[in-house]
């Protein structure tokens, strides 16, 4: 299916064609950016959580132990640090350590200098888990960047790096 434009037509495509025949003054052109990367992040999100899944980890999950094992040797951080590494409120990291505690892939210490201070650690378990998990991890998304060539993915990585930079989650 073609649009006006003689594009080949995707769902956004065709949404961008029934607005500017609906409402032509109005620019639908950023819709076609936005909807696509939304899109592509729903589906992208889809096929990395089937890995997680694979470890019984949602993605929070994994970006707990992957903040982790990313801090080297002791493979630790205060719970707030892993709040900032990975985005999420003081009280969704709580939830999260509390179910990889229960697991056994981390646990909880006491900061030997202050006894009021806590730190998260990687447990040996969830270091191997971890590990496994990445190494899949990256071959899934080598898998899906593959689908560019080596030129598009450089500009595309590029253009996304410049456009975070422009946005709130630097």
């Amino acid at each position: 299916m073609e649009d006006s434009r003689g594009d080949i037509g995707d769902r956004v495509s065709r949404i961008q064609s029934e607005w500017r025949r609906e409402r032509p003054d109005v620019d639908v052109q950023p819709q076609g950016i936005i909807g696509r990367v939304h899109r592509l992040a729903a589906w992208l999100t889809d096929e990395l959580t089937v890995i997680y899944g694979r470890y019984g980890l949602g993605e929070g999950e994994f970006d707990v132990l992957a903040a982790l094992r990313r801090a080297g040797h002791p493979f630790e951080r205060a719970p707030g640090e892993l709040a900032d590494h990975t985005m999420v409120t003081t009280g969704a990291m709580t939830k999260r350590i509390d179910r990889l505690v229960a697991r056994g892939l981390v646990e909880r210490r006491e900061v030997e200098q202050d006894g009021r201070r806590r730190i998260v650690a990687l447990t040996p378990a969830g270091r191997v888990l971890i590990d496994e998990a990445f190494m899949e991890h990256m071959a899934n998304e080598r898998r899906l960047v593959d689908e560019l060539d080596a030129d598009d993915q450089a500009a595309l990585e590029a253009i996304l790096t410049r456009w975070l930079a422009a946005g709130p989650a630097r």
